[in-house]
């Protein structure tokens, strides 16, 4: 999921750089929803992952 925020990120700059403004405000507002998704999913796994036994 982060693959896809970090490409959408790139995708809004680089349509930014060109002048679309609109597809790059989507593309970043994808990638910020993406991400916060990411974050709260790998806060959640960290608090309730089970820990692997010891070999």
């Amino acid at each position: 999921m982060l693959r896809w925020a970090v490409a959408f990120l790139v995708i809004a700059l680089i349509a930014a750089f060109f002048g679309f403004s609109g597809i790059a405000t989507t593309a970043a507002e994808i990638a910020k929803f993406l991400f916060f998704i990411f974050i709260v999913l790998f806060i959640l796994v960290l608090i309730f992952g089970k820990p692997r036994p010891p070999k």
